[in-house]
C-alpha cells in the first residue's frame, strides 16, 4: 500500500512539472525589503549626537566620528585644514605619538583622522580602550612644531610631485572654474601658500571646525548600548562647543553656452577631458533615485554609454565615466571624464557632448534601464556586508533629513524608476548646453583641431588658463 502511495505521488509531481511553461521567463518578484538594525541614540550636553547599532555577529566594533559642517573657505590660509588633519592621531596631550601607535598596534586596531573626521575599528574586547584613544587624540591633539614642519614638508613635496600631472592640473582647474577660486570647493593649495601657513593657523582651523555642535559618532558592532553611553559620556565630556559656522559664500553659476577651458601641459602624452556642470541635488530630493540610474546608464561603469562609445567603439581611451554628487549645502556637480589620446582630443569632446545629448533627447531602452537597475541593486546589496555601510546609512538618516524607511525601501525606489524618469532628470542635471569642458593637454598637438570643434552647428569657444586657473 505504501509503494502505491509513493507511486501516485511521483506521478502527480511529474504532471505538475509538465504543466510549467518554460518558454517564458518568470516574472520578477517584488524588491526585497532591507532590514537594518534600528539604532539607539543619545546626545551629550555639548551637542555630540551618538548613534549605536548593535551587531553581535562578529566580535568587532567600528567608531566613526563625523563633523557635519558646511564647506569652509580658507582663503589665503588654504592648506591649514589639511595640515590640521595630518596632525591629528599623532598621540595626544597625555600620550606620546610612539606610545599611542604602539598601543593601537598591540590591539590590532585601525585608526584614521582628518580635519573633520576620525574613525577607529578593532576587536570588541578592546572596544572601551579604542574609543578612549580615539577621543583623546581627537579632542586633545598633540600639535607640536616638529610634527607640523614634517607634515608641511610632506604636503609641499606632494604638490611638487603633481607638478607635471595632467590629471591633477585638470582636476584643480576644473574645480576652480566651476565653483570659483574664492569658493570652498574651488580653493586649492599652492607651495607659496603652504609655506606661509604656521602651526597657529593649523590650530586655529582645528578650533574653528572640530567642534561637537555638528558632530556625530556612529558606533556599529558587538557592543552594549549602556556601555557605549557610559564610555562616551566620560571620554567626550571635555569637548567644548564652538561658534556656529556660516554658509554664506557666493553661489556659483553655470556658463550660458558650452566652452572649452584649456590648460597647456607640454609634457602630456594624453589629454585629460572633463565635461562638467553645476547641479542642485540632495539625497532627500524626489529626483535622487532617477538620477542614480540615469548616471549609471550614461557613465556608471564598463557598461555605461560613455565607456562603450569612447573605449569599445572608438578606442579613444581606456575608460570614460560620469558621476554626480549631492549636497545639502548648495551647488554640487555632474562630471564626465576620460584620459584620451592627443590626436583624438577634439573628437572626444564631440563624443562626450553627443552621448550627453542623446540621453537627454532619446528615451533609454527597457533593456538598458533593467541592466542599470540590476547592477546598482547588486552593488547596494553587497555593500551591506560592510559595517562602514551601516554606519553611513545611520549617519545619512540623521544628517540628510531622510525618512525612517529610506533604506528599507531603497531597492523598491530604485526599481520604480521609469524610462520617462531617466529622460526627465537627464534634461535637468546633465547640461551639455551649459557645459564647461576643461582640457589639460599638449597644446602644440591638440589646439589646432580643438579650436575648430563645433556643437549643434556652433563653434565652441576656447579659453586659455594656467595650472592655477588664471
Amino acid at each position: 500500500m505504501k509503494n502505491i502511495f509513493f507511486s501516485l505521488l511521483f506521478i502527480c509531481s511529474l504532471s505538475a512539472v509538465a504543466q510549467i511553461d518554460r518558454s517564458t521567463q518568470p516574472k520578477a518578484g517584488p524588491a526585497p525589503e532591507i532590514n537594518l538594525s534600528e539604532p539607539e541614540t543619545f546626545t551629550l550636553k555639548n551637542g555630540l549626537k551618538v548613534i549605536v547599532v548593535e551587531n553581535h555577529k562578529l566580535p568587532r566594533v567600528a567608531y566613526t566620528l563625523t563633523l557635519d559642517n558646511p564647506p569652509i573657505a580658507e582663503g589665503d590660509k588654504t592648506g591649514a585644514a589639511a595640515l590640521a588633519g595630518s596632525l591629528l592621531g599623532q598621540g595626544s596631550q597625555s600620550i606620546s605619538k610612539d606610545d599611542f601607535n604602539e598601543e593601537v598596534d598591540y590591539m590590532g586596531a585601525r585608526m584614521s583622522f582628518g580635519s573633520q573626521y576620525a574613525s577607529a575599528s578593532g576587536l570588541s574586547q578592546y572596544a572601551e580602550r579604542i574609543l578612549e584613544l580615539l577621543a583623546d587624540a581627537a579632542i586633545h591633539p598633540n600639535f607640536t612644531q616638529e610634527e607640523f614642519e614634517k607634515e608641511q614638508t610632506k604636503l609641499i613635496e606632494g604638490l611638487k610631485t603633481n607638478e607635471k600631472s595632467v590629471a591633477a592640473a585638470a582636476g584643480q582647474v576644473s574645480r576652480a572654474l566651476l565653483y570659483g577660486k574664492n569658493h570652498p570647493k574651488g580653493e586649492f593649495e599652492t607651495q607659496e601658500g603652504l609655506e606661509k601657513i604656521t602651526l597657529a593657523d593649523a590650530k586655529a582651523f582645528y578650533n574653528k571646525a572640530f567642534i561637537p555642535n555638528n558632530a556625530y559618532l556612529v558606533v556599529v558592532g558587538d557592543v552594549d548600548f549602556k556601555d557605549i553611553k557610559k564610555w562616551v559620556s566620560a571620554d567626550f565630556k571635555d569637548w567644548k562647543k564652538g561658534a556656529a559656522l556660516s554658509n554664506d559664500f557666493a553661489t556659483p553659476q553655470n556658463v550660458s553656452t558650452p566652452e572649452i577651458d584649456f590648460v597647456d601641459m607640454p609634457n602630456a602624452v594624453q589629454s585629460q577631458v572633463i565635461v562638467q556642470n553645476l547641479v542642485d541635488l540632495k539625497m532627500s530630493d524626489p529626483d535622487y533615485f532617477p538620477v542614480l540610474i540615469a548616471n549609471q546608464i550614461l557613465g556608471g561603469g564598463g557598461e555605461g554609454r560613455l565607456f562603450l562609445n569612447l573605449r569599445e567603439d572608438k578606442g579613444y581611451t581606456y575608460g570614460a565615466y560620469s558621476s554626480i554628487s549631492d549636497s545639502k549645502y548648495g551647488k554640487t556637480s555632474f562630471s564626465a571624464s576620460a584620459s584620451v589620446r592627443n590626436m583624438v582630443t577634439d573628437s572626444s569632446v564631440v563624443a562626450f557632448l553627443e552621448e550627453i545629448d542623446k540621453i537627454r533627447q532619446e528615451p533609454v531602452s527597457a533593456t538598458d534601464l533593467k541592466n542599470a537597475k540590476a547592477k546598482y541593486v547588486g552593488s547596494f546589496v553587497r555593500s551591506l556586508e560592510q559595517p562602514s555601510t551601516i554606519a553611513r546609512f545611520a549617519l545619512n538618516k540623521e544628517t540628510e533629513n531622510l525618512p525612517d524607511d529610506f533604506y528599507q525601501d531603497y531597492l523598491s525606489k530604485v526599481n520604480a524608476v521609469t524610462v520617462a524618469d531617466v529622460q526627465r532628470v537627464a534634461n535637468k542635471y546633465f547640461l551639455g548646453d551649459n557645459a564647461r569642458i576643461v582640457i589639460a593637454g599638449k597644446g602644440s598637438e591638440v589646439l589646432e583641431n580643438l579650436e575648430k570643434v563645433t556643437y549643434k552647428g556652433k563653434t565652441i569657444p576656447v579659453k586659455y588658463f594656467d595650472k592655477k586657473a588664471n
